[in-house]
């Protein structure tokens, strides 16, 4: 199995869940609140690519996603738009935000050529981490994808999301 901070094992979801992120997929392509910046929050298995191993290395690609949705989610990206840096398996909490510093292209470890990646920057840790308990405890959040679907790997967040999550986590949004 290829390595990478992108590399997750994902599972199909309900149709009605389906249908809800197609609708969040559509709106999100009109960019963000029309503001040309659109927001994401990027998974990862910290034992496989951490925050740490982020920051270390500042621009990384996200390679290894095999998921149809999470891919056409990084094909939608744009440089600047900003991210979520989401520690997933037992800490399930945003501890960082990065930026897209490379639109989508072939992912080197796709032997199939079906799946791309994107480039991402390291911006800066959150002051305090937000788990998935508290975006979920949060009723401004209700609707966030990570709410209802922890498991995709690549998701978008809308901006009054992002605004929201920045104010718990302690950073400026």
């Amino acid at each position: 199995m290829p390595d990478g901070p992108g590399r997750r094992r994902l599972h199909v979801h309900s149709a009605d869940w389906i249908s809800r992120s197609a609708a969040v997929y559509l709106n999100h392509r009109k960019r963000t609140e029309n503001t040309g910046m659109a927001y994401w929050l990027f998974k990862t298995e910290p034992g496989t690519w951490s925050w740490d191993d982020q920051v270390r290395k500042d621009v990384e690609h996200w390679d290894g996603v095999r998921n149809h949705q999470a891919n056409n989610n990084m094909k939608a990206m744009k440089v600047g738009d900003k991210g979520f840096f989401y520690h997933s398996v037992n800490e399930k909490k945003i501890v960082g935000i990065v930026e897209v510093v490379r639109e989508h292209y072939p992912d080197h470890t796709d032997e199939s050529g079906r799946f791309g990646m994107v480039d991402i920057k390291t911006v800066c840790p959150v002051g305090t981490p937000v788990s998935l308990a508290d975006c979920k405890a949060n009723p401004k959040l209700e609707d966030m994808v990570l709410v209802n679907n922890s498991r995709l790997s690549v998701q978008p967040v809308s901006a009054a999301e992002w605004k929201e999550v920045c104010r718990m986590a302690g950073v400026k949004a």
